[in-house]
Parts: C-alpha cells; structure tokens; sequence
C-alpha cells in the first residue's frame, strides 16, 4: 500500500511539473509575442516570406536563427522538407491550450536556442571564410550554368531538334529556363535545407550559382523586342504568356517529383538512422573550409584559363564559342552582383517596410539586366562590326544572362501563389515583364525603327 501511494504521488507529481513546464512555456511565448510590435502581424510574416523564398543574398550567411527584420521564429517539424516558417502570433500560442494535451511542444523548437554544440561548431569558423568560400561556390557554379545554356541552346536550336528559334514565341532560352526552373523545385525549395546541413554554400552554389545563370530572364526578355521591332505582336504576347505558364509549372512538376523522390528514399531507409550520416560530409570547421576552397579555387582556375586561352584563339573569328568563352570569362561577375542585390528582397521600402511582399533584390536584376541587354543590342546595330558583337554577345550571354534569373523569379512567384494573397504573383510576374519591355522599347526598338537599323 505505501508503494502504490507512492507512485501514486509521483505521477501526479510528474503531471504536475509536465502541466507547469508547458504552461510556463507558453506564458513566457504569449509574453514574447505580446512584447513584438504590433505592425509585425501574420500578414507582415508572410509577406516577408514570400519575398525570401528565392533568395535572399549574403544574408543567409549572417543567421539563420532571424529573419530579415530579427523576428524570432518557431520552426516546425516539417519545415527541413517544406520550408515552412510559423510565426510567433498571439493567436497562434492562444490556440495552443487545446492541443497542449494531445500534442507535445517538443516537435516546435526555438532557433533562437539552438543545440550549444552545433553552435560552437558553427562559431569555429570565421565570417570571412564563409563569404569567400561562398563567392568561389558561386562563381563556379555560374560557369557550368552558362555552359549547360549554351548546350541546351544548341541541342533544341534549329541545327539540331529544331524546336526554338530566333523568330518564333518558343525563344531559344526557353528550354534552359524550363530545367532550371524544374531543377529549382529540387535544390532550391525540397532538398535545399537537406543539402544546407552539409554546406550553406553548396546549397547557395546549386541554387543561386548555377540554377541562377542556367535561367536568363533578359534573354528572353530581349527576344520578344527582337520579334515586336519585326511587328510579330502576337508572338510577342505568347512568348510571355506560354513562357511563363511552362517555367510555373516546371517548377511545379520538379517539387513534386523531388517530394516522391524523398518519400520514397525515406521509405527505403526507414529502419536506419539517417542522423549521423551529414555528419561526415559536412562542411563546418575551418580545415575543410580550406579544402574545399582550395579545390574550387583550382576548378575556377581551369575555367577561367581554358576560357581566356579559347578566347584568345576564338576571338578573331567572331564565332559564336568566341561568344560563348568570353561569357564564361565574365559570368561569374553576373552571379556576385545578383546574389549581393538578392539581399533587398524581404526588406520593403523605407524604414517602414513598405511593399514588403516584392522581391526588390530580383526585380533590380532582372530589369537592369533586361535594359543593359537591350542598349547592347542596340550598339551592335549601331556600330555593326565583327568585334562589336563578339564583344556584346558575350557579355549579353555571360554578365547579363547571370544578373537575370527566372529560377528564382518563378521561385518566388510560386511562393505567392501558395499564399494568402495569391493575386500578388500575377502582380509581381505583371511588373517585371511589363517594365522590362516598356524600358526595352524605349532603349533598343525605339532607336531601330527611327534609324531603320537592319
């Protein structure tokens, strides 16, 4: 009898504390998000979100413990595969109470508490190392991208399969900017936080780096002046329209087949424990840091003096791989000025955070690179000489085909559309290409049709 009373008080004891500890937790949660300014709503978190959900630059580096603003957040237990980023609401701790029984807080941690060890880890390595190893990633990465576009160019080209041309809606970027839109459902929205736990920088590398210059948007942008300066309006409108339905559902279609992927890997191997496996490969001290700048130093090394040698060769015959070897030389200066523009988006306007939904960072490129296009292809008409537009074309293919992206353009615009406000993704979508082409107008078709260039 006294060991049965004994229990007895221990369990109600045990629920005793359990009942106080969530209480107290959820008290101390209520008080923080009582403690936030009041403007800092739902609606503001959301726009934030969907604004940072291609990129956000340089300032992935600094934490990812704050959002842009230095809002805490809570992060779910299905969040790694989703993304999904749950706000600390008042509503949200108040709707709490009735779920506090049946499930437990343990799946919901702070990030503003992260595991003492992975944190000592992370400090370990310098902010420097980080950024510059990021930079190496990047510009690698843009390489192959421009690479892999100029092949994909090739192969659906007419010399080849013969389904996009120069003359037509279906643009000859079209096709890179489909698989890059696709591959984006992969690397950057399923598996992005998966392949974050190995390096931040692979993941910024596949995502911004090589899906970044794999797409172009002032490619296609400067095709559809090319076919309104000819009069093929119509063209013209289907070459944004159809342009824009396959890359969002590309990206649809690789989010998808990148979830089967994961289900059915996690199937595969559900009795074995997958929490020790990252650690071996991944990238958190400075020794390998070093390793691996010093072997993407090497690879970038290659590139840029294969592509300067072929150049040299090249360059006098005006041949489109003079082109082509000049984009690879100066690409990677595409990649660090978009990635370095990528940390406006989430920010707003002002002090005040006005228009916080807009992706400010990938409007900025996709437009200054969409004009810079056009005033180039507008001096190659002017001055029409060989080294002229060998000189052009490449940094039309390099420096601007990777300011612009579409990967994290139609990124974005997807995220809107999941959103509360899904309007703001034909809005966002409406903007970029309609400023892009107005301005284009004005700077490359406007001074052919009054100077009757050929």
């Amino acid at each position: 009898m006294d060991c049965e009373n004994k229990d007895s008080e221990l369990r109600k004891f045990g629920s005793s504390r359990t009942s106080s500890a969530s209480s107290s937790l959820r008290r101390r949660s209520l008080s923080l998000s009582l403690s936030l300014p009041k403007h800092l709503n739902d609606d503001d978190d959301e726009n934030e979100s969907v604004s940072e959900a291609g990129d956000i630059g340089d300032r992935e580096l600094q934490s990812n413990r704050y959002s842009g603003s230095g809002r805490l957040r809570l992060i779910g237990e299905n969040a790694p595969e989703h993304g999904v980023v749950v706000p600390i609401s008042e509503d949200t701790m108040l709707g709490s109470n009735a779920m506090s029984s049946v499930t437990p807080v343990s799946p919901i941690k702070l990030i503003s508490q992260p595991d003492h060890k992975k944190n000592d880890e992370k400090t370990e390595v310098p902010w420097v190392l980080e950024y510059t190893s990021c930079l190496f990633f990047l510009a690698v990465f843009g390489i192959l991208g421009v690479l892999l576009r100029y092949g994909l160019q090739k192969l659906f080209g007419p010399g080849i399969v013969g389904a996009t041309s120069d003359h037509s809606y279906m643009y000859l970027d079209l096709p890179s900017n489909m698989v890059g839109s696709f591959l984006m459902g992969w690397f950057g929205v399923v598996f992005k936080e998966d392949i974050s736990r190995i390096s931040s920088q692979l993941a910024i590398g596949l995502s911004t780096g090589f899906l970044g210059s794999l797409t172009t948007f002032s490619g296609w942008n400067q095709k559809m002046l090319e076919l309104s300066v000819e009069g093929q309006w119509v063209f013209v409108v289907l070459g944004y329209l159809l342009g824009l339905f396959l890359v969002a559902y590309s990206i649809i279609f690789g989010i998808e087949t990148a979830k089967g992927a994961n289900w059915l890997y996690r199937r595969a191997n559900m009795d074995s424990s997958n929490s020790g496996t990252d650690c071996h490969w991944r990238v958190d001290s400075c020794k390998r840091h070093l390793i691996v700048m010093l072997f993407l130093l090497l690879i970038l090394a290659s590139l840029w003096g294969m592509s300067i040698g072929l150049e040299v060769n090249e360059f006098s015959s005006g041949s489109p791989k003079a082109q082509l070897w000049l984009a690879c030389i100066v690409g990677p200066f595409g990649v660090w000025i978009r990635w370095f523009l990528a940390r406006l988006n989430g920010r707003g306007l002002g002090k005040s955070g006005l228009l916080k939904w807009v992706p400010f960072g990938t409007l900025i490129a996709n437009v200054s690179a969409a004009c810079i296009m056009a005033a180039l292809a507008t001096l190659k008409k002017a001055v029409n000489t060989e080294t002229c537009d060998t000189v052009a074309s490449g940094i039309q293919f390099g420096l601007l085909g990777c300011l612009s992206t579409v990967s994290t353009f139609i990124a974005e615009f997807h995220a809107m559309r999941g959103s509360k406000y899904p309007w703001r993704a034909y809005v966002y979508a409406f903007c970029t290409t309609l400023i892009s082409f107005v301005l284009g107008t004005l700077i490359y078709s406007v001074p052919v049709w009054v100077e009757n260039f050929n």
